[in-house]
């Protein structure tokens, strides 16, 4: 009977002892590029942006979901907006590296990065159906001066209203 026992526990501890290493030794998993935003991976050249240069447009554009006809005049629309710069607040000044260095005097603080965004399309304390918000990208201002979360936040407007909400009304803004 000791010896029935003893190949019973051996038999145990050799099946936990085993399974523990097998547990031990899993490979952790390792986010594929599919998971990491492209300009963001490491096999990819770090976007610098400057103050009138839009020559990433097709990399983050196409990232985002834009249709390639749009880009022409999504890039003048950027332009305009926001110089190219991502981190652009409304009013903001910025220099050619697309630092900020001042303010204006407008009280336009909720515009946010490329495309301007405004507060009344991701705050939901502003507007009880803001897009930009309940599509899940951005329920406030700093993620939308990533220039990737704002190209898409972007594309949730132009799919609702087409280019209407950078067209400027009669007499301008």
């Amino acid at each position: 009977m000791k010896r029935i026992t003893a190949i019973v526990i051996s038999i145990s501890s050799l099946t936990l002892g085993i399974g523990v290493a097998k547990a031990t030794q899993a490979p952790e998993p390792h986010p594929t590029h599919h998971s990491i935003p492209r300009h963001l991976r490491e096999d990819q050249p770090r976007i610098v942006f400057q103050h009138g240069d839009i020559s990433w447009l097709p990399i983050l554009a196409a990232e985002a979901g834009w249709p390639r006809k749009t880009w022409s005049k999504l890039g003048h629309i950027i332009l305009r907006e926001s110089g190219g710069c991502p981190n652009r607040i409304g009013s903001s000044i910025v220099d050619k590296n697309c630092n900020i260095t001042g303010y204006t005097k407008a009280t336009n603080k909720s515009d946010s990065g490329l495309l301007q965004i405004n507060g009344v399309n991701y705050n939901l304390e502003r507007n009880d159906r803001a897009a930009v918000c309940l599509a899940g990208i951005a329920c406030e201002q700093a993620p939308l001066l990533d220039a990737l979360t704002n190209l898409k936040a972007g594309f949730v407007l132009f799919k609702i209203a087409g280019w209407d909400p950078w067209t400027p009304p009669p007499g301008g803004w």
